[in-house]
């Protein structure tokens, strides 16, 4: 018995064998085809790249450079000779150490106080999403989003000034409130892709429901709780805004505010603004490269689960 598909009229078996061999051929230079890169999304790309890597070289640049060298025009010339007496003053005109502590105590509060709040808000939605209360009340997180800081700023101000916290203690806690809804986003789309048959078992074990959080739940967040860490610390840390309306002794303002002494009409320290703020950013570039791993790991793992 014969298993060999009929020709159709007017085909031999060698024109059916090289129109195969022309599909294949045509499949490959489509394949390559492909692979081949894609120049427009390269060229933006390159360009979102320099808009970051100049400036910085220019800040790098400018700090390491002596007064003269810093107001002579060129300003992506290589320091010659090295110096930094610029980092010398700016240490000295911003009172470096106190500012510094200030702006970490301000982010630590954030940090915690955001994936603490966060974590919790999080879990009682996503565990009573069925109830309307629960839901409803994510979808006005969802809406508090839309309000930023400037926008209520008047209300904020006199709010912290009757309750006594214009100081680094009120402008973390108000770190925390304007973080907490895209954190309770990141949270809640991670929470819900938990078994929930993983918290039964632990209740069946007589766990109660705090139990269930710290010891279960909480662990598995992890990779969200970085992720929720690393923004709130940065928006906490490169702020300027908030501390400058809400502190009122100037004393006890963060790094970025006290930047705003070197931004006057007269000034051409450069050398000395310049090397302040890269003294003043690089705790921010630090942890992000650092830790940039686990923000995308976060990210994606929320969003695909």
């Amino acid at each position: 018995m014969s298993l060999q598909a009929p020709l159709r009229p007017g085909t031999t078996a060698t024109g059916s064998i090289r129109s195969v061999d022309a599909d294949r051929s045509a499949g490959g230079s489509g394949g390559s085809g492909r692979g081949r890169s894609n120049w427009p999304v390269t060229v933006v790309l390159v360009l979102c790249a320099l808009s970051v890597l100049v400036p910085l070289y220019v800040t790098l640049t400018m700090a390491f450079k002596t007064t003269g060298q810093a107001v002579d025009g060129n300003a992506f010339s290589l320091p010659a000779p090295f110096s930094v007496d610029g980092f010398v003053q700016a240490w000295e005109l911003t009172d470096f150490p106190r500012a510094f502590a200030v702006s970490v105590f301000v982010a630590a509060i954030t940090v915690v106080g955001t994936i603490l709040l966060a974590s919790f808000t999080a879990y009682a939605i996503a565990r009573n999403w069925d109830r309307r209360l629960f839901r409803w009340s994510f979808f006005y997180l969802l809406a508090a989003m839309f309000l930023p800081f400037p926008v209520l700023a008047l209300s904020q101000v006199k709010l912290t000034g009757l309750a006594h916290l214009d100081n680094p203690l009120g402008v973390a806690i108000l770190h925390v409130m304007f973080q907490l809804s895209f954190s309770v986003l990141l949270f809640t789309a991670f929470l819900r892709s938990i078994p929930a048959e993983l918290e039964e078992s632990a209740r069946i074990d007589g766990a109660s429901t705090g139990q269930v959080f710290w010891r279960l739940v909480f662990p598995l967040l992890a990779p969200m709780s970085a992720t929720v860490g690393i923004f709130a610390f940065l928006a906490s840390w490169n702020d300027f805004v908030m501390p400058s309306l809400i502190t009122s002794d100037p004393a006890l303002q963060t790094l970025p505010v006290l930047q705003q002494m070197f931004q006057t009409q007269f000034s051409n320290n450069y050398n000395v603004s310049f090397a302040s703020y890269l003294m003043a950013m690089a705790p921010a570039i630090i942890v992000y490269l650092v830790t940039q791993r686990w923000v995308m790991a976060g990210v994606t793992q929320g969003a695909i689960k």
